[in-house]
């Protein structure tokens, strides 16, 4: 067998001589290994190849690592570290100066020992001086790496620390939603004084992008970023690091965010998310194209190597490949983990029974989509979507019968309940943020705390980014009792430890969502047990959602940890949500 370097890659070539009449090259090898999963391999005419279990599963390892290149294989450099002890056990193997270079600087990065930079003003606990450890050592190999500690370990004082190390050599630009930027600039002053961090927004951008120093930190937010001029503009500039915050922002490939951030050039790229896969592997493989593309192949490739036998088949082979191939790019830990002497966390289920009224008005808007859907001619992916749209309904109308027809004066049980949790908590000093995914739906709350006359803050994806941090700094510093925030436009990257109770007006299909805005509350800092209530209306399609959290569980963790998989909902089990009274 041989392995030598083709252009960025290693070709490698070998043959398989089962007696003198009958050699199998690699390829004709791999594709019969593909056609089964036994050992005992079908050669034609009767005849079979006995494999022992070992070196099937070593030839499964190489298939899966590797592509078609000519007669043989191609394998990618990055893909080296999991294929080295395989090739140190292939006997007869001729490897270029080239792949046994390569081989020792893996090896010789993973002993590097860095040094946290001095300008640091911060005390890392042991876990957080690890992850700067490892991501250090995959900035000096220059590959990308993807930091997906669970919310609330520190993921941005960490990246802070490894871009100290570089920002000498050239200046940095992070990529963060609008919620988040604040946050990187303030944290950057108090964390990393030698920093200069930049808000990237109105004014001469051209100018200031010619005119970046060393020590330059740009903070761009990910809704500037895909707007076609600013997106060539930052296309232009060979950043020293670049970190996309919160980078689940880029998980669909097809939007101009994703196109605009394959642009960006960088020695060493950084991705930080709680949660690497929301929905699917689909989004894994995206957030890996920016970080080291190519190492997990083509979307089409991928798909049928990994994505199809892990979703579809639960394919635990596929999983570990998977696993092995992107565990030395990827760091991901819990609090459970690295965090003994954070407070507890309860979850309270909290059922809602909605009146007779409220359950006939629901039961209405569930018939008429079940015709609705029934008569429908469209397209499966329109289709998809109508059913989505549907439930959309049936979901609203679970919160409030406003929500769906605002003439309508049913009173709200759930409305009632948050109500009565509420008075009980603030009768006993505690504080409470509270989530929901329809913004019409927390004008309802606000309208009722004002009512009631509560002291609260307010955010959604409406408020200005200057805002924000004002209002988060003002509930911190005791300004208020209720914090009403949208789940998408506050559930990452705020720090909200002055709170202990966090309230779920209406459940969300992923749990890690949920979660990450849980996290606003359970994180370091925080002194208090936290409690966590979801409110969730009995006999109605959000008990069906939670019980879908049941059987869901995170892909990202179920490939760390050896989890079930499961993957996107499919249209047909979205209709049986509706149909099942």
């Amino acid at each position: 067998m041989t392995i030598k370097r083709q252009n960025d890659w290693f070709a490698t070539d070998g043959k398989l001589q089962l007696d003198n009449d009958l050699v199998l090259d690699m390829q004709h090898l791999m594709g019969l290994l593909a056609q089964t999963s036994s050992r005992f391999v079908p050669l034609g005419n009767g005849q079979f190849l006995a494999l022992t279990q070992e070196f099937r599963k070593r030839l499964d390892d190489l298939r899966a690592f590797s592509e078609k290149s000519g007669k043989g294989l191609r394998i990618h450099p990055l893909a080296a570290l999991t294929l080295d002890d395989w090739m140190e056990e292939v006997g007869d193997l001729k490897a270029d100066k080239h792949w046994k270079a390569h081989v020792q600087r893996l090896k010789e990065v993973q002993t590097l020992e860095p040094e946290l930079p001095s300008t640091l003003q911060a005390e890392l606990r042991d876990y957080q001086i690890d992850g700067f450890r490892w991501l250090a050592r995959l900035a000096h190999w220059g590959v990308g790496a993807c930091l997906a500690d669970d919310m609330g370990l520190g993921k941005t004082l960490q990246a802070l620390a490894v871009i100290l190390t570089r920002a000498p050599a050239g200046a940095t630009l992070i990529v963060a939603p609008t919620s988040v930027g604040m946050n990187w600039i303030s944290e950057a002053q108090k964390f990393a004084p030698t920093l200069n961090p930049i808000q990237f927004g109105s004014g001469n951008r051209q100018k200031l992008l010619d005119n970046l120093q060393p020590f330059d930190m740009l903070v761009c937010s990910y809704g500037l970023l895909q707007q076609e001029e600013v997106a060539e503009m930052l296309s232009k500039v060979q950043w020293q690091t670049i970190v996309l915050d919160e980078a689940q922002s880029i998980k669909n490939f097809a939007t101009k965010r994703s196109q605009a951030a394959m642009a960006l050039q960088s020695s060493f790229k950084l991705i930080t998310t709680g949660t690497p896969i929301e929905n699917h592997l689909g989004e894994l493989w995206n957030l890996f194209r920016f970080i080291n593309p190519g190492l997990l192949g083509s979307l089409e490739s991928f798909n049928q190597r990994f994505a199809i036998p892990i979703e579809r088949y639960q394919d635990t082979q596929a999983r570990h490949q998977l696993k092995k191939l992107i565990q030395p790019f990827l760091l991901r830990r819990t609090k459970n983990q690295v965090l003994a002497e954070l407070p507890s966390r309860t979850e309270i289920l909290l059922h809602v029974e909605l009146s007779q009224d409220e359950m006939a008005f629901y039961e209405v808007l569930r018939r008429e989509a079940i015709t609705k859907l029934a008569e429908s001619g469209a397209s499966a992916g329109a289709k998809h979507l109508q059913v989505l749209a549907e439930i959309m309904r049936l979901r609203r109308a679970c919160c409030n019968a406003q929500l769906v027809q605002p003439q309508v004066s049913l009173p709200s049980s759930k409305l009632q309940l948050f109500g009565e949790v509420l008075t009980e908590l603030l009768d006993n000093r505690h504080k409470a943020l509270v989530f929901s995914q329809f913004v019409d739906h927390l004008h309802i709350l606000r309208d009722y705390l004002d009512q009631h006359n509560i002291r609260y803050q307010y955010l959604d994806g409406s408020t200005p980014a200057g805002d924000r941090k004002k209002r988060v700094d003002a509930f911190q510093s005791g300004d208020g009792e209720v914090f009403l925030i949208s789940l998408k436009a506050g559930g990452t990257g705020l720090n909200l430890t002055a709170a202990d109770y966090v309230i779920h007006m209406d459940p969300w299909w992923n749990p890690a969502v949920e979660d990450q805005a849980s996290d606003r509350a359970h994180r370091i800092g925080q002194q208090r047990p936290v409690t966590i209530y979801r409110l969730v209306a009995k006999n109605t399609i959000e008990e069906k959602i939670v019980d879908l959290h049941r059987h869901k569980r995170d892909l990202a963790d179920s490939l760390l940890e050896g989890a079930e998989m499961s993957g996107k909902i499919s249209t047909e089990a979205l209709l049986q949500l509706i149909h099942e009274g």
